[in-house]
């Protein structure tokens, strides 16, 4: 019995080092792609007359191209829809079920095409589901070339649980917060077993990441100083005003969400939409489309008026509901990082303004923004605290970490926020036995 235990923890480090290979291909993927938008989008906002008219018409016949194309390939493939996380949480459930292929190469294509086209969408998202399925391969692998037989069932959700949380280490250089998201977001139970599986699978998906982008925090941040006690206050409204931006930010996603259903277009054109949003997006306010990590960078180095901030908050807001809700693969932790990074911005300027603290402390508030709305919209606070602490490479902030999570969870449980994966999977859940209910097949069937 020790003994396969101990194998089932070097095969998750095997899962591990698999899934750290799928995200370091898909994270240079999305780096080329960045670098592909930023270069057309430069060029565009350097010609005039019309060259650029010629030019934007010819970008948005590519986007609606490329739009159609994701759109069919959800509909064919519905689990690669969306962040993927509550597609991973109704497989725990027993609700829903991965293959492993085709869906990892494409929900690998799908991701970079949607956020390398300046969609508002993150790679953590596919990047734990694609974590998943490299458990799901490693399965298989070893079901068929294997001498020890065909894996459990508890074998092979644990498998499936270190890849996941080897997907979030990977993309994010942050593996602690892996071992607690598989914890505390996907297993939510304890077990002793499951911790050491899941921890070699993130140590072994970070250092494969590691070989290429280098074993150093996510997000460079200047020099961050601790903030005095006399600000600690603030930081209590602060975890409130974010946990009210983060129900903003979830019902958004519900609202957009709803708002496809009820718009009279097949689903697999929708994707066309947010493709042609990000035209104008790119052009006018460009640190507001793709995911959102150059936009944090730059809050931390830059100055920003309470108006940019304000107007920046409400695009980046509204942008990722419409870009979400078109059901194409992204996911929306770096969006809502950057949510709260705009918020937290915007407390800060405000308490700087009137000079209650200095400028060099403003990019504190920035850093506890992220985690207050992590907590508020994934309600894992835990999590989200490990997590900034790992992105941001400095702890001097951990005992006001603490304090604006434990604000933000608080509001959020009198606000009665739902944890917004626990809400996605409803609806994905909701709208599969829809279809099933209109389908002549199931005529008899009653929604749920």
């Amino acid at each position: 019995m020790k003994n396969s235990k101990t194998i089932l923890i070097f095969q998750s480090i095997a899962v591990g080092l698999l899934t750290g290979l799928v995200v370091l291909l898909f994270r240079l993927g999305l780096n080329r792609g960045e670098a592909f938008r930023s270069m057309v989008y430069a060029s565009l906002g350097t010609t005039a007359g019309a060259p650029q008219i010629l030019l934007i018409i010819a970008l948005a016949g590519i986007l609606t191209l490329l739009g159609l194309a994701l759109g069919l390939l959800s509909a064919r493939y519905p689990m690669i829809k969306g962040s993927g996380i509550p597609q991973i949480k109704g497989e725990l459930l027993g609700k829903m079920n991965h293959s492993w292929f085709p869906e990892l190469p494409l929900k690998m294509v799908s991701g970079i095409a949607a956020i390398g086209a300046g969609l508002s969408l993150g790679r953590e998202g596919p990047s734990v589901q694609m974590g998943a399925y490299a458990g799901k391969a490693f399965s298989y692998i070893r079901t068929v070339f294997g001498k020890t037989g065909e894996p459990s069932a508890v074998e092979r959700r644990y498998l499936f649980i270190s890849g996941a949380s080897a997907g979030l280490a990977a993309a994010f250089n942050a593996p602690l917060a892996g071992v607690l998201f598989a914890l505390e977001e996907l297993h939510k139970h304890f077990s002793p077993l499951l911790l050491a599986c899941v921890m070699g699978a993130c140590l072994a998906g970070d250092l494969v990441s590691g070989t290429i982008f280098g074993l150093k925090p996510a997000f460079s941040f200047p020099a961050i100083a601790p903030l005095s006690f006399s600000l600690f206050p603030w930081l209590v409204a602060l975890g409130m005003i974010t946990a009210i931006g983060g129900d903003l930010f979830k019902r958004s996603l519900y609202a957009a969400q709803d708002l496809y259903k009820k718009t009279p277009i097949p689903d697999w054109t929708r994707p066309v939409i947010p493709m042609l949003a990000s035209i104008p997006v790119g052009l006018f306010l460009f640190d507001a489309s793709g995911g959102g990590h150059q936009l944090i960078e730059q809050l931390a180095h830059g100055q920003y008026t309470i108006g940019a901030l304000a107007l920046l908050f409400t695009v980046k807001l509204l942008f990722t509901a419409l870009c979400y809700g078109a059901g194409t693969a992204g996911g929306i932790f770096l969006p809502l990082l950057a949510c709260g990074a705009l918020l937290g911005t915007f407390v800060g300027t405000l308490l700087c303004s009137a000079g209650l603290c200095t400028e060099i402390e403003i990019v504190n508030f920035l850093i506890l923004g992220m985690a207050a709305c992590f907590t508020a919209v994934v309600r894992a606070p835990v999590t989200g605290a490990v997590l900034i602490l790992e992105m941001s490479g400095n702890l001097s902030h951990l005992g006001s970490l603490v304090l604006v999570c434990l604000s933000a969870q608080i509001t959020a449980e009198l606000l009665r926020s739902r944890p917004v994966y626990d809400a996605l999977l409803r609806r994905q859940l909701d709208a599969q036995q829809d279809k099933k209910s209109s389908s002549p097949e199931f005529p008899d069937r009653q929604r749920i």
